[in-house]
């Protein structure tokens, strides 16, 4: 638990990261940096696509519709609070020049994102969801 909100506490304090460790490349703390935004513009994707299919996929029953919602938008959160958290991680690691940690997270996130689009795919061939 204590690990836990130390890493926490490291998202809010870029300059307890700078402490730790030697200054890399400004390349590679550039390219994580760029990561992370696109990690964030994924986010933001996801939360979209959950409020698109709340509001215009109308065609499907409420509970069907809610649910795709809601796993879109807390895949949308979840994907923003995974991005901070993997660029706090590798900056420390580049600092400490250490391998970047490993991340089964973009398996997870493709996955589910198919799996989502499956859903509503089928979804609106089955009932014409987006008329």
């Amino acid at each position: 638990m204590i690990g836990l909100l130390r890493a926490v506490g490291l998202w809010f304090s870029p300059g307890r990261v700078r402490d730790e460790g030697e200054t890399p490349d400004y390349r590679f703390s550039l390219a994580n940096e760029r990561t992370f935004l696109a990690w964030v513009r994924t986010g933001l994707a996801l939360v979209a696509g959950g409020i698109a299919v709340d509001q215009f996929a109308t065609g499907l029953d409420w509970p069907v519709r809610t649910a795709i919602a809601v796993v879109l938008l807390a895949g949308g959160g979840l994907c923003a609070v995974r991005a901070v958290n993997h660029w706090v991680r590798c900056e420390l690691a580049m600092r400490r020049r250490q391998d970047l940690p490993e991340s089964r997270f973009p398996a997870v996130l493709a996955v589910g994102t198919a799996l989502a689009a499956l859903l509503i795919a089928v979804a609106v061939v089955a009932t014409g969801a987006f008329r």
